[in-house]
């Protein structure tokens, strides 16, 4: 493992990043960039080369933010540019960091793609958290958010057709049952578990808790609270750490939303509140501690968009499987007070900490996507000074389901919402239908196990 020395700090200037890279010398860079479903795209470069293009940027085309999850590119979208022109990705310095599981010294950096005119890609994933945190900040407002991300892991799978197969921890058998929030069966996955910190911590992932969830090894990471591209960069990358940690004890880590057919599913909860830029004050909550207007204004934005933007925060096919009666995921936007079977939740917390959790975001959606429409969709409420239902104290799975059960559904409610276009950018909105409706017409081309077994003979 990577020693103290070896870990990059977070740079404020090109001089001190090009020192680290030479001091530790640093042999390649990863260049990322993540695309519409959150995958890793980029290149990977020579130091040299890399110190060379710091301020240039690196050149990638610009279909890789039209590409599938197959790896299937959406060419007849009216927003792909039919030259097939190149973007300039241009490292952001700040996020500078090792890649901890190389033997050879490697460095990675997220990058921020611009047109040859230098405007930013507006259906960049990135560039689109930043147009909302660029709406918050005309408003002298800035969120802060705090993910908790679920994953399972399982054993390895070579056969698609085949479920996942739990795998063998340290006790030598196979986790049975829903254990949430149990010690010695998250204890059982120490070795990996252990790794991931030791990953994290080596590439500036700040990891504050962890803990078992109800499925057969599925554990959940806690993030620590602060600045939504930043947590984003860190969800980003932790996903590509656990995938890595877990291989190396032969074990897969997970993040599709459904992965066991019985078991619960995987959210990512996102917590976030407002703050005033002037004098730091948390805007959800009034001197005296009760709750101000804002937060009423912010939950019912939440509670109006959320399910016309479910396509964002689910999506992908299998994200639909989690939301349905029988699973521990919410099924409606109703909110509680520290009640978990609603989608929006108000903890139990102190006016400094007054915040809303948002319980429907899988733990498959892209980390950009998401932090950027969630906090889109309160931006909405506090603009239109919406009012939410009332507060539920029952549980609100009795309460039916008020959510689209399937992609398809809930990309039309998407393409109908002028608002959300309007906030997160119409160019980005029409750019990721396309995609998502690329990869239904892909999935649609398959024939499940469950059609065979039933409908070959009996129909």
């Amino acid at each position: 493992m990577p020693t103290a020395a070896d870990i990059a700090p977070r740079f404020d200037t090109q001089a001190d990043a090009i020192h680290w890279l030479r001091d530790r010398r640093i042999s390649e860079v990863e260049c990322l960039i993540p695309d519409m479903n959150g995958i890793m795209r980029g290149k990977i470069v020579p130091r040299e080369d890399f110190i060379r293009v710091l301020d240039a940027g690196i050149r990638l085309p610009e279909f890789i933010f039209f590409q599938a999850v197959t790896g299937d590119s959406a060419e007849d979208s009216k927003i792909v540019n039919p030259l097939d022109r190149d973007v300039m990705c241009v490292p952001d310095i700040t996020t500078l960091r090792l890649v901890p599981w190389y033997d050879e010294p490697t460095a990675q950096v997220i990058c921020d793609c611009y047109f040859a005119d230098g405007r930013l890609v507006d259906f960049a994933p990135r560039s689109v958290l930043r147009r909302i945190l660029g709406l918050y900040a005309e408003k002298g407002l800035k969120p802060v958010v705090a993910p908790e991300v679920e994953f399972y892991l399982t054993g390895k799978n070579d056969d698609p057709d085949l479920p996942l197969e739990v795998p063998i921890g340290l006790s030598g058998r196979k986790e049975s049952g829903r254990q949430a929030y149990g010690i010695e069966h998250a204890n059982d996955y120490d070795h990996v578990v252990n790794l991931m910190y030791d990953y994290c911590e080596a590439s500036r992932i700040e990891i504050a808790t962890m803990a078992h969830e109800a499925g057969p090894a599925q554990l959940e990471m806690n993030f620590r609270h602060g600045d939504p591209i930043e947590l984003a960069d860190q969800t980003f990358l932790f996903k590509r750490t656990a995938r890595l940690a877990a291989r190396k004890y032969g074990m897969v880590a997970t993040f599709m939303a459904m992965p066991h057919q019985e078991m619960p599913g995987s959210a990512t909860h996102i917590h976030q509140s407002i703050v005033r830029t002037s004098d730091k004050a948390n805007i959800f909550a009034n001197a005296d501690g009760t709750d101000a207007a804002a937060l009423m204004h912010y939950i019912a934005g939440l509670q109006h968009y959320v399910p016309k933007a479910m396509s964002l925060f689910c999506p992908n096919v299998n994200s639909y499987r989690r939301i349905r009666l029988e699973s521990d995921a919410p099924i409606n936007v109703h909110w509680g007070r520290d009640n978990r079977t609603c989608g929006l939740r108000v903890p139990d917390s102190g006016p400094e900490s007054r915040r809303v959790e948002n319980r429907v975001i899988g733990a498959d959606s892209n980390p950009y996507v998401a932090m950027a429409t969630t906090l889109a969709c309160g931006l909405i409420g506090l603009e239109e000074q919406r009012m939410p239902a009332p507060v539920v104290e029952v549980d609100a799975k009795t309460l039916g389901v008020e959510l689209p059960e399937h992609l398809s559904d809930a990309l039309y409610e998407l393409g109908e919402c002028e608002p959300l276009a309007r906030v997160l950018g119409p160019r980005f909105v029409e750019a990721y239908i396309d995609v998502k409706k690329l990869e239904l017409r892909l999935y649609n081309r398959v024939i499940s196990s469950w059609e065979r077994e039933y409908l070959l003979l009996n129909v």
